[in-house]
């Protein structure tokens, strides 16, 4: 089937099969292998991506299901930092990647781009969380190497709390 996204702010059109999972497309078709394939069921969050400004698990979307759609991936996170003028210091990271860097919120670096992704999305629709609103939004997306307190505290500082 054709399937024509909208990627990190470039237009794309893909004859994809119709059983393709979103997370394969971007890393497969698109090359874009920021976005992890962690599990294949939902339980992790490595593979979460914003599907029209939403946070999404995409391998729980088949790439037909985006048709039409804008994502944006952990590779073009940046690119919106960049061009909202949000970039700091020399790298061109998204503040909430600039966060995780600071706050040693990263240890084998698996979960990182989706928990980066979903932490994003979260302060999006709660800019002022509790340490426990925190937790409870960051839920979905799991820590292999359990390093969840200096995720909070990356977390926590993008969004003024207390790090």
């Amino acid at each position: 089937m054709d399937v024509s996204m909208t990627v990190n702010g470039t237009a794309q059109s893909h004859d994809v099969e119709p059983r393709t999972l979103l997370v394969h497309h971007i890393r497969d078709g698109l090359g874009l292998t920021g976005t992890n394939v962690g599990c294949d069921s939902s339980s992790c969050g490595a593979c979460t991506v914003h599907l029209d400004g939403q946070s999404v698990k995409s391998c729980t979307v088949l790439a037909v299901q985006a048709n039409g759609s804008d994502i944006t991936t952990i590779e073009g996170l940046a690119d919106t930092a960049r061009s909202a003028g949000n970039a700091t210091g020399d790298q061109d990271w998204h503040p909430m990647q600039e966060a995780f860097q600071q706050c040693h919120a990263l240890q084998c670096g698996y979960c990182t781009p989706g928990m980066v992704m979903a932490s994003v999305a979260f302060l999006e629709e709660n800019p002022n969380p509790t340490e426990a609103e925190i937790r409870e939004g960051l839920e979905g997306n799991l820590c292999r190497c359990t390093g969840y307190h200096n995720i909070i505290k990356a977390v926590q500082s993008v969004a003024g709390g207390d790090a």
